[in-house]
């Protein structure tokens, strides 16, 4: 499987990134959003797991946790504390609690939902043990070029020892050997941490990319985004897209 790379990507500047400083407004959505929430499908009582960004821990999932737990869905946290940065040592760690669960599960597959970072780590995990994985959602993921098109790019770069240039190039051979899993990329085009063109999943023909209006910081706790994976996971049930397990 292979792709062609966004024509044009560029890592978002400092104005692009102020307009993080919205997130707080984020949660104003909540007073006219909040009946679509209570109106969500319910869930069927599969397993997901939830996956941190970058230095962000088990609490920053515990929102929307709680939201899928509400609808019946049985949620897994992270289980692994912050997450550093470590990605490939995290790629292994996260991917043996997911088969570790499959088992427990007596071979049900996990649904994975990865916030930013945490995205990066789900779709290996999906890729390297197909058969524990259901389905993918990531929300404001970097699918193209690693942390190369992210406004802390640099900074990773030089704390990790890494050319930014030379992981671009590994990233782009992983990703094009695809994943056979239903994935989707919810991305915002005022995304202030991550080039929103390198949100967008041009791997997998399967995948579904879709837009939303939000902050990056504030995309896991959006409750349009929660509607959305709400009814993602809904339609996933009702169709049997799934191709795992």
């Amino acid at each position: 499987m292979s792709a062609t790379l966004p024509a044009y990507v560029e890592r978002p500047g400092p104005l692009s990134t102020i307009r993080e400083f919205r997130t707080p407004f984020e949660g104003l959505k909540f007073l006219y959003r909040f009946p679509q929430l209570l109106t969500a499908p319910p869930g069927d009582g599969r397993p997901i797991a939830l996956a941190p960004g970058y230095l962000a821990g088990e609490y920053s999932m515990q929102p929307l946790a709680a939201f899928l737990r509400y609808l019946g869905y049985t949620v897994y946290p992270w289980g692994l504390g912050n997450n550093n940065g470590d990605v490939e040592e995290d790629i292994g760690r996260f991917g043996e609690r997911i088969e570790g669960l499959h088992e427990d599960l007596d071979g049900e597959p996990i649904t994975l939902i990865g916030w930013s970072l945490g995205g990066v780590i789900a779709r290996e995990v999906a890729r390297l043990r197909e058969p524990c994985v259901r389905e993918v959602i990531t929300l404001g993921t970097p699918v193209v070029g690693g942390p190369k098109y992210t406004s802390i790019g640099g900074f990773y770069a030089a704390l990790k020892g890494i050319n930014l240039d030379e992981l671009e190039v590994e990233v782009h051979a992983r990703n094009s050997e695809g994943l056979n899993q239903p994935v989707t990329s919810i991305y915002t085009k005022a995304d202030g941490v991550v080039a929103w063109q390198a949100s967008v999943d041009v791997y997998n023909p399967q995948a579904r990319n879709i837009e939303v209006s939000s902050t990056h910081f504030g995309i896991g706790v959006s409750p349009v985004v929660w509607r959305l994976i709400a009814d993602i996971l809904s339609e996933e049930e009702k169709t049997g897209r799934s191709s795992a397990g």
